[in-house]
């Protein structure tokens, strides 16, 4: 997933302002948490609407290349969306522990936080971020 727009330090509190008032400013506030607890990363917003923690290049054969973020979420009004940008193909069984999902390519889709375990939550983030800086050298900011 390349980036629409370069990414900006995230104004935590002016973003979270920003959202639609109800359970996705507390799920918002969990998941800066969590994903920092679980990456050691800063948040940075990705396109307007992405929250990312980390950063890779990548360079495929083709010649083809870009800039994405390495992991991070967006609280979308259905459902929140969570980018491993790897992809879920190697995580069955942590995906099995997690809870309530469905699964895109390199994206997850929650309802509910609470309905899931955000421990597992966050061993995927970890997981996620570990597969891909063995394909990839995965920057902090």
């Amino acid at each position: 997933m390349a980036a629409p727009t370069p990414p900006t330090p995230l104004e935590t509190e002016t973003w979270l302002a920003g959202l639609e008032a109800g359970p996705r400013v507390a799920e918002s506030r969990a998941l800066l948490a969590l994903f920092q607890a679980a990456t050691g990363y800063p948040p940075r917003l990705w396109g307007g609407g992405i929250v990312g923690f980390g950063r890779y290049a990548y360079r495929y054969a083709s010649g083809h290349g870009g800039e994405s973020l390495a992991t991070g979420f967006s609280p979308r009004k259905a459902d929140i969306s969570v980018y491993v940008m790897p992809g879920y193909d190697s995580f069955g069984e942590i995906l099995s522990r997690l809870g309530p999902h469905r699964l895109g390519k390199a994206c997850l889709y929650i309802r509910k936080l609470e309905a899931v375990d955000e421990q597992v939550l966050a061993e995927l983030v970890r997981a996620g971020l570990d597969e891909l800086a063995r394909q990839w050298t995965v920057h902090p900011i």
